[in-house]
């Protein structure tokens, strides 16, 4: 859909987007992930300018590589109500779009100003303040994330840990490029792969590079819900401490701004119960191993024609870097 397709049709909704809208001006596509077109737009009208975001997809697309998963963008913005009921922070649902506003599948949202790169947070002077702060604000709203209930409107996928390893183990053997160390991985992890007797609602892709930053303030929003479903809290924990997320502050493992105890003290402190350190640690095994093949789906995309991109096989190369995590921590878990 061109610019100007999407101008159009956001100008026919101006007056449903902001009291008084009239006017859409200053359109213009933001970074993306893998399956999501992100767009910033402002809507004018008599009492000034307010901007907001669209994400959208092309009607029929489900993602490339490894977010063939994500949900319907109705069933995220049913999640973005809930968690903001939640106490939640996460950016303002404006519009559910539906097929006649001619965006094909999309939500709109309210703008919030902050930081979502990853390296920066990690390392840029200017969050020097705030970072110490960060892994127990991730705590407390994983916490309440954890305590959601299921929107009526979505539907949710259930994954235990046997069924998450054995969903991306099926992915990896249809692909090009066998890996003794993911291989190994997949028979060690679905050995000690725990059970799931009470599933709760996950974000599924909790990390540095998906949280809105304030210098001052710290996470003022939680992004990209595409990939929710419903299992162990601790997969959402151990996802977080993933090595890759860390963007080179290797030596803090909650995304490269905190440690384990302050994450882990809060979502106690939070919930009322406790994540088992060496349940997080297994699923931040579990979580290196999705991310290796991921990376192996990114490369395939390019490779077919399916999404070509200098970045797909960029992000490919570093496989390698997961499958080093991945031997360190298969070897504390043997």
């Amino acid at each position: 859909m061109t610019p100007e397709a999407i101008t159009a049709a956001l100008s026919r909704l101006a007056p449903a987007l902001t009291p008084g809208g009239a006017t859409i001006d200053a359109l213009s596509r933001l970074s993306t992930g893998a399956s999501l077109e992100t767009w910033s737009f402002l809507v004018r009208g008599p009492s000034g300018a307010t901007r907001l975001v669209l994400r959208r997809r092309e009607r029929g697309e489900r993602g490339d590589g490894a977010f063939t998963n994500s949900i319907p963008l109705r069933d995220e913005a049913a999640l973005l109500s809930a968690a903001a009921a939640a106490g939640v922070p996460v950016a303002r649902l404006v519009r559910a779009c539906q097929p006649e506003d001619g965006l094909g599948e999309a939500v709109i949202v309210s703008h919030v100003d902050g930081e979502t790169r990853g390296r920066r947070l990690a390392t840029d002077e200017r969050f020097a303040t705030i970072r110490p702060t960060l892994a127990a604000q991730c705590g407390r709203i994983l916490a309440r994330i954890h305590a959601m209930p299921v929107p009526a409107t979505a539907a949710l996928a259930t994954y235990d840990a046997a069924a998450e390893i054995a969903r991306y183990e099926t992915i990896y053997h249809r692909l090009d490029g066998a890996s003794p160390i993911l291989e190994l991985g997949f028979r060690m992890l679905t050995r000690r792969a725990p059970p799931c007797p009470n599933p709760v609602v996950l974000h599924g892709d909790f990390r540095n590079g998906n949280l809105m930053i304030d210098a001052a303030h710290g996470i003022v929003a939680v992004l990209d819900w595409e990939l929710s479903h419903r299992g162990d809290p601790a997969e959402d924990l151990g996802w977080l401490c993933v090595n890759s997320w860390r963007f080179g502050a290797v030596e803090r493992p909650v995304g490269g701004f905190g440690d384990y105890a302050d994450l882990l003290g809060a979502y106690e402190a939070e919930a009322g119960r406790a994540v088992p350190f060496g349940a997080v640690l297994f699923w931040q095994a579990v979580g290196t191993l999705k991310w290796a093949v991921m990376c192996m789906m990114m490369v395939a995309a390019h490779r077919s024609g399916e999404a070509p991109s200098l970045e797909r096989l960029m992000i490919g190369r570093r496989r390698s870097e997961a499958e080093l995590d991945l031997v360190t921590l298969l070897e504390g878990l043997a």
